[in-house]
């Protein structure tokens, strides 16, 4: 049986946090995605990623974060902070590149004082529409394939994955409908 995961979210000052509690993964990315996009569109360019209670993160979710930060990028600026990752979450931010795009906070020094309030702070994020098969299988597509731009060797690592998901949009987009 899969542990539940939760995500939580709040605005702490000027920072939106966002807390993964369980696992960072394909089932969870779309929400997390679309609470980034928000805020991001709201206006605000603080943002953290608290992965205090994260027990691994997939590529999909990693692709994830790759977006957010790129988007970040897009609209003028700003940064996404990742706190309190355990080892092997650092482990794979560096072995994938992203610490060369993403704020990671390997000391506890960023956010001092948002993270005294954030428990008290944090809300369950909640997702109104479960994602269609064709918009998530799209959305893990270009998780990869941002995750195959940051470096050389995510190309390789990938290159089945994104393969992989490309027929299978392409199938299910020339998929001729049933009679009815």
């Amino acid at each position: 049986m899969t542990p539940t995961s939760n995500i939580l979210v709040g605005r702490i000052g000027g920072v939106f946090w966002l807390r993964v509690e369980g696992r960072g993964s394909y089932q969870n990315s779309m929400q997390v995605k679309r609470a980034f996009q928000a805020v991001i569109e709201e206006g605000m360019h603080d943002l953290v990623i608290d992965l205090e209670r994260c027990s691994m993160m997939d590529s999909t979710f990693l692709g994830t974060l790759t977006g957010t930060a790129l988007a970040l990028l897009e609209h003028g600026g700003g940064t996404l902070s990742v706190l309190n990752a355990n080892a092997r979450n650092l482990q794979i931010l560096n072995d994938l590149g992203l610490d060369q795009i993403l704020d990671v906070d390997t000391q506890g020094i960023r956010w001092p004082e948002e993270r005294r309030t954030v428990c008290e702070d944090l809300a369950t994020c909640q997702e109104q529409n479960a994602a269609c098969k064709l918009e998530q299988t799209e959305h893990v597509l270009t998780a990869h394939q941002l995750l195959s731009n940051v470096n050389q060797q995510n190309r390789s690592r990938f290159r089945d994955v994104i393969h992989f998901l490309e027929k299978e949009l392409d199938a299910s987009q020339n998929a001729v409908p049933a009679p009815t």
